[in-house]
């Protein structure tokens, strides 16, 4: 699947899952020193490849006929500090939550780790520029995911389908921490029992094998 293929499958997806609403949110999928990401003012449902534009990592406009995303900065910007080979930026419900009320995402449950961790909120600029692009990529540092102050959220991958299983990670770990705060405060894992998650992870059990 190409890369422009790529993103109009998960841009679908997103839709479908509720990680976006109207013509909010975009992706991208880097190759190289060139870079396919979503156009600008497109529902990302009704994306077909000709419709994304491909820019090269300076930001110049390759291929495509329609406008890059306006996010378009932020990405190169993660791009050019990150290995990171694909972005997924998404408006979602409990994200977004958090993103207005927190200045980080807590280690509510240990799968924070699949995403490097407790998760930052990088200070809120106006969209699609430079103010933002920096505090995202400052965010971002260490970490596979980071929300934006009263905006989203957004993650990268190695693939297009690592970046949004994060994504949908990320949902998840927001909502369990959201829906938490209506029973009552929710308990944050210390560093010493994160570290023994990690420890687990390294060093699993050998189960014994039954001999006849």
């Amino acid at each position: 699947m190409s890369p422009r293929e790529q993103l109009c499958e998960y841009g679908r997806r997103a839709v479908e899952q509720g990680l976006v609403i109207g013509t909010s949110g975009n992706l991208s999928v880097r190759q190289g020193e060139l870079v396919a990401v979503t156009p600008s003012g497109v529902a990302l449902d009704r994306l077909t490849p000709e419709m994304c534009p491909i820019v090269d990592i300076e930001g110049y406009l390759i291929e495509g006929d329609l406008q890059p995303s306006s996010e378009t900065p932020m990405h190169l910007a993660v791009y050019e500090t990150t290995a990171a080979q694909a972005i997924v930026h998404t408006h979602s419900v409990f994200g977004t939550v958090v993103a207005t009320t927190m200045t980080e995402l807590p280690a509510v449950h240990y799968n924070a780790l699949l995403l490097g961790g407790v998760v930052r909120v990088a200070e809120y600029a106006t969209y699609g520029t430079p103010e933002l692009a920096a505090n995202v990529r400052a965010a971002l540092e260490g970490r596979q995911a980071a929300l934006m102050a009263n905006h989203g959220g957004v993650t990268i991958g190695a693939t297009l389908e690592q970046a949004f299983e994060a994504t949908r990670l990320l949902e998840w770990l927001c909502e369990v921490y959201v829906r938490g705060l209506s029973v009552g405060k929710p308990t944050i894992l210390t560093d010493e029992q994160l570290a023994a998650v990690v420890d687990r992870a390294l060093n699993p059990p050998a189960f014994p094998r039954r001999t006849p």
